[in-house]
């Protein structure tokens, strides 16, 4: 169980993250029945009788995976409290968490009933609306709101407003994008595209107002939003919604020249709106990693000041040269172990261990452990700035060796394998399966597992031996995903000085990495200049992340 409540923060920031996703896209479905399929489809005629039968297949299905996933959320809480407070069933069943888990569950499982009615009446209709805010509440019941000693009403409507105005926008972006594949009018085009407008500029003002309330009383001042791994995270977040905007804005004016322009083609509308999805699911899994920190109000002490920022940002020149394996905390402690051992002759005594992973402890560290993370980050940013730099070298046309960018991804993997983790297997004692205990071990693991998986697969596809049409997409989807998988890596974040400042440096790479993997996949998914745009915006990304990892530093 020991193991399990290591595990628990990242789990925790998984499944929610995941549930926050198929929660929005249900009530985004919903949301695109009630004021867009159903009132439309007179004037849609046959493409409007598919839309809206394609739109309760989303409603479903991810009502379905969403009572799925809180089921396990439930589930894995329910052990953890079972654990640690020894309550039997009964004590179980009436912890808030479970009760409200049990109603959006049932919520949920009644959304999937009814959305097999096709066109139903405006009575059975409202029914739906209603489920769709019992869901919403009851997940709003599990959130920091429901906690708070005062503000209680306040906070819980404003969580509601911001999670159902990114619902409607967001999570109505699938039903939209499937509208416009399908629609085979110009006028159609037209008529889901004006009308999604107008329901993501509401889901916009409401995403906002309930914002600016979470804003004001959760981080209350601007020191709290740079000084505490609430405020960072937030501002993270508020980073990719304004990026955002700037897709549904180009989106707006793009519909309204669809109205007004023959030649205008719906083909960018398409391509950005799958941008504005993907960016949005990288929100929700940065809403998921907010909801596990305390507010940043709560937290008044150990906030990192401007200056400690400023002092760590500081580009410094590049740590190059690795400190002694032997010197690190770890493998230090456990020689002094060893000797003791030694010279207390306990043979039959069990060996100390300096470190366990799956404890709940954190691991020793000193100055050598910091310089050893410091050369690894540089050396890692090297390699990055590389790979940027050939793939610009690419993109010129002319240096076609330059394709082979991919294979430096090999080397850097190959050099995180041996580093990231010291104390484990092949550089230290404690054996890959025993170290699989640590979550930040796992997370490491699989950052090198996707970056070999990753290299491979991209020069096969740059040397054209990998012919299938989804092949190229492989790049830009785990480039974003590594971004994604990045704001949610646990650095065991409270509110200690030395892991916030850590982390808002991690926070960039996430943000870069995800706007290199949707730049690619424009580049891919675009025709003629935007294409091209695209294509060097990703590179100069990439060399981006190379400066931020270049630059880090742990004290």
């Amino acid at each position: 169980m020991a193991s399990l409540i290591d595990f628990f923060g990242l789990l925790s920031v998984l499944l929610h993250g995941t549930a926050i996703t198929f929660q929005s896209i249900a009530l985004g479905a919903l949301s695109f029945l009630i004021a867009l399929a159903w009132p439309l489809a007179g004037l849609l005629g046959a493409d409007g009788i598919v839309i809206e039968r394609r739109a309760r297949t989303y409603l479903a299905m991810s009502a379905l995976v969403l009572a799925f996933v809180l089921s396990i959320q439930a589930a894995l809480g329910m052990s953890i409290l079972a654990d640690s407070l020894d309550l039997g069933m009964n004590g179980l069943i009436g912890a808030q968490f479970v009760q409200a888990d049990g109603a959006a569950i049932i919520c949920a499982l009644a959304l999937v009933l009814t959305s097999r009615r096709a066109m139903p009446t405006f009575a059975f209709r409202i029914f739906m609306a209603a489920l769709g805010i019992g869901l919403l509440v009851s997940i709003v019941a599990t959130s920091h709101a429901a906690a708070r000693l005062d503000n209680q009403f306040t906070m819980g409507a404003s969580s509601f407003l911001h999670q159902l105005g990114g619902a409607i926008w967001l999570g109505g972006l699938p039903c939209f994008l499937f509208a416009l594949t399908t629609a085979k009018s110009r006028n159609h085009l037209a008529l889901i595209g004006r009308r999604y407008s107008l329901m993501s500029m509401a889901g916009v003002s409401i995403i906002l107002i309930g914002a600016l309330a979470l804003g004001l009383v959760y981080i209350g001042s601007f020191d709290a939003a740079y000084g505490t791994a609430y405020g960072a995270m937030a501002m993270a977040k508020t980073v990719m919604f304004v990026c955002l905007l700037g897709f549904g804005l180009a989106n707006f004016r793009h519909v309204e020249s669809l109205r007004h322009k023959e030649t205008t083609s719906a083909l960018r509308l398409r391509r950005f709106a799958e941008v504005e999805l993907g960016v949005g699911i990288a929100i929700f899994f940065t809403a998921a990693s907010i909801t596990s920190l305390p507010p940043a109000i709560d937290l008044t002490v150990d906030r990192v000041s401007y200056n400690e920022i400023v002092e760590r940002l500081t580009p410094n020149w590049p740590r190059l040269e690795s400190p002694s394996h032997a010197d690190l905390a770890i493998p230090a402690l456990q020689a002094n172990l060893d000797k003791e051992w030694a010279e207390k002759q306990a043979a039959a005594e069990t060996r100390p261990q300096a470190f366990v992973p799956g404890v709940g402890e954190f691991p020793p560290r000193n100055a050598e452990d910091i310089a050893w993370s410091e050369y690894n980050h540089h050396w890692a940013g090297l390699f990055v700035i590389l790979i940027g730099l050939m793939a610009l070298l690419e993109n010129t046309g002319r240096a076609p060796w330059a394709r082979h960018w991919p294979l430096i991804f090999l080397g850097l993997a190959g050099f995180l394998f041996f580093r990231s983790d010291p104390e484990v297997w092949p550089m230290g004692e404690i054996s890959l399966i025993e170290s699989m205990k640590d979550p930040e071990v796992v997370q490491h693991r699989f950052y090198v597992v996707l970056t070999v998986f990753f290299a491979i697969f991209e020069w096969r596809v740059r040397l054209g031996k990998t012919k299938q049409a989804w092949a190229p997409f492989v790049f830009p989807l785990l480039t974003a995903i590594g971004g994604v998988a990045l704001l949610t890596h646990s650095h065991a974040i409270a509110n200690i000085k030395d892991q916030l400042l850590i982390e808002l440096t991690h926070l960039p790479l996430a943000v870069f990495g995800i706007a290199a993997g949707w730049a690619r996949w424009l580049e891919l998914r675009l025709e003629g200049p935007a294409s091209r745009i695209a294509g060097w915006l990703w590179p100069v990304f990439f060399i981006c992340v190379g400066i931020v990892l270049l630059i880090y530093r742990e004290a």
